[in-house]
C-alpha cells in the first residue's frame, strides 16, 4: 500500500467517530468521545502499530481544540497505547506495550474483533488466580464476610431461577469481588475490576447461558459454605469449578474462533 493510501485509509478510520460503537463506555464529553474513537481504533487494529498520526490531523478530523487532543492523547500514552514522537507526530504502539489490565482497555479489546481472545485471556487468568483466592478466603476470611457471601450465593441462586439476568450480573460481579477481597491477598483484591469486566463483557455480548445452569449456581453455594466452614481445599475446588464451567460455555466459540 503507497504512503497515499495508507493516508487515507487512516483519515477514514479517524473521521467515523459517530459509526464507531462505544464498547460500555460512557462518553460525557469531546475528550471523553475522542479518546474512545482512538483507543477502540487501536485496539481494534484499525490504527495498526507502528502507524503515526499528527496532533492538527485529529483535530481537524474531530472538530476539536488541540488541548482536547492532547489530553486525550495523554491518557492514550498512560495506558502504552501510542507514544509522542518530536518532529513525528503520535505513534501507534504494539499490543506488548498496552497495560492489558487497565479496565478501559479491557472496554475496548472486548468491543474489538479481538473480543474472543480477550475473554480467552481474562477467563485463563481468573483460572489461576479465583480457585487460591477462595482457598485463602476459607482461611483468613473474617466471619461477617463468610456469612455476606452465603447471602449473596442465596441471592444468586434465587436470580438464576428466576432468569433475571441484571441483577444475576449485579451478584455475580459481588460475589467474587468478595472472594477475592476476602483472601487477604491485596493483589487479589485488586483484580476485582478486571473480574467486573469480564463478567459484564460475557453478558454485554451474548456470551453467557440464556440461562444459569443449576451446577453452576450450586457451585457458589459450595465455594461460600466453603469458606465459611474454613475449609479450603472444597472452596479451591468449588471455585475451579465455576472456572471450567465458564470455560466448557465458551469453549466452542474460541475452537471456531466465530466473531459476536
Amino acid at each position: 500500500m503507497t504512503d497515499l493510501a495508507k493516508t487515507t485509509v487512516q483519515a477514514d478510520v479517524l473521521a467515523l467517530t459517530s459509526e464507531m460503537p462505544d464498547g460500555g463506555t460512557t462518553v460525557t464529553g469531546l475528550h471523553a468521545r475522542v479518546l474512545d474513537h482512538l483507543g477502540l481504533a487501536i485496539c481494534a487494529g484499525d490504527l495498526a502499530s507502528g502507524s503515526v498520526v499528527r496532533i492538527e490531523q485529529l483535530e481537524e478530523r474531530h472538530g476539536v481544540s488541540r488541548s482536547v487532543v492532547r489530553e486525550a492523547i495523554r491518557v492514550l500514552a498512560s495506558m502504552g497505547l501510542v507514544a509522542s514522537r518530536r518532529r513525528i507526530g503520535v505513534q501507534i504502539l504494539p499490543a506488548t506495550e498496552w497495560n492489558l489490565y487497565d479496565p478501559q482497555v479491557i472496554r475496548w479489546r472486548l468491543a474489538s474483533p479481538a473480543r474472543i481472545a480477550q475473554l480467552r485471556s481474562l477467563t485463563e487468568l481468573r483460572t489461576a488466580i479465583e480457585p487460591e483466592a477462595a482457598r485463602l478466603a476459607a482461611v483468613r476470611a473474617p466471619l461477617a464476610g463468610a456469612s455476606e457471601l452465603m447471602g449473596l450465593a442465596g441471592k444468586l441462586w434465587a436470580a438464576g431461577q428466576s432468569n433475571d439476568a441484571e441483577t444475576f450480573l449485579t451478584l455475580d460481579i459481588q460475589f467474587h469481588r468478595l472472594v477475592l477481597s476476602s483472601s487477604g491477598n491485596e493483589m487479589f483484591a485488586k483484580l476485582n475490576t478486571l473480574v467486573e469486566e469480564v463478567l459484564t463483557g460475557r453478558t454485554h455480548y451474548g456470551l453467557m447461558p440464556r440461562h444459569p445452569h443449576n451446577e453452576a449456581l450450586q457451585l457458589h453455594v459450595d465455594v461460600a459454605s466453603a469458606i465459611q466452614r474454613g475449609n479450603a481445599d472444597e472452596a479451591h475446588a468449588a471455585m475451579l469449578g465455576i472456572m471450567e464451567r465458564a470455560f466448557n460455555e465458551m469453549k466452542s466459540i474460541w475452537e471456531s474462533g466465530a466473531e459476536q
